[in-house]
């Protein structure tokens, strides 16, 4: 090996451990989805990962808004030289080889960017359903697209999986955080649900949680979620289940959550639920791998 190899070699295994410590300071659901994969897949899991986790960063603690907004703007210029074969950030550089080893779609990392502009610019205040399900297709329904040639599938009602997936997850985080995003004067409850249940969807966000409403409106956003995990199961059935454990995993912790969040209906004084890590695995066994059977 050459000089120039052995040092390339020696910046690429940092860069994959950079991408290793941002998932395990993460502490996220994802990383036991992540356990299950060979190391080569969940080594690109990492990487995809960490670049979604380093740019939501950016959009929520990452300053004024155009600091954020020219923050964002460099990781569109960093994709694009990803694809030209010149990442500059560690998190790009682990990303060099599942790009070309899986293919991944550069369309779909511009498109997360997007997803996080969308916070960054202060507008997700109750906005109307077709703005929140364009914003759900953005932060989550690219990261189904992206990792979906990692777990090697190819089916054409993956996609579908993945796309309605995105949407149950991120729609069980809005229910979770909502007294949290607020704290950021965030609300991603759709417009017409608050307006279906009488309360001004121009209210400051931590108004509208202590609205005496509030609940129905919490009611028909679980239902939807709801509605989407359904979906969701109902392309699951024509794919190969195997292959997508991991995704089955992350399905049945946030579904655990959903089924707690229901249980216990909205109040703004109770923290968010959060599962114990025996209750996650309890979870993942009873309804993510042997459902993968």
């Amino acid at each position: 090996m050459t000089a120039t190899a052995a040092a390339r070699a020696k910046e690429i295994a940092a860069a994959q451990a950079h991408v290793q410590e941002v998932v395990r300071r993460s502490g996220s659901s994802f990383s036991l989805g992540m356990r299950i994969l060979p190391p080569e897949r969940r080594q690109a899991m990492y990487a995809i990962y960490a670049f979604c986790r380093e740019v939501d960063d950016v959009a929520d603690d990452g300053g004024p808004t155009e600091v954020r907004l020219a923050e964002l703007d460099r990781w569109r210029e960093e994709i694009h030289g990803l694809y030209e074969g010149r990442p500059s950030r560690p998190t790009t550089l682990a990303l060099l080889e599942p790009v070309r080893h899986f293919g991944l779609p550069r369309e779909e990392f511009l498109a997360l960017i997007d997803g996080m502009e969308m916070d960054a610019r202060e507008t997700m205040r109750a906005p109307p359903m077709t703005t929140l399900l364009l914003y759900c297709r953005r932060v989550a329904g690219t990261v189904g697209l992206l990792s979906l040639p990692v777990f090697g599938a190819t089916e054409a009602e993956a996609r579908t999986f993945a796309l309605t997936l995105g949407d149950a997850l991120q729609l069980t985080n809005i229910l979770r955080d909502l007294a949290e995003d607020a704290g950021r004067n965030r609300l991603y409850l759709p417009r017409e649900a608050l307006e279906r249940h009488a309360i001004d969807p121009t209210l400051a966000p931590e108004a509208v949680l202590r609205h005496p409403a509030l609940p129905a409106v919490f009611r028909d956003l679980a239902a939807q979620a709801r509605g989407r995990y359904a979906e969701a199961d109902a392309a699951l059935a024509r794919c190969n289940r195997r292959r997508l454990r991991p995704a089955l995993l992350m399905m049945a912790i946030y579904e655990a959550i959903l089924d707690r969040l229901e249980r216990r209906g909205w109040d703004p004084d109770r923290p968010p639920p959060r599962l114990p890590k025996a209750a996650k695995l309890w979870a993942a066994l009873t309804r993510g791998l042997l459902r993968s059977r």
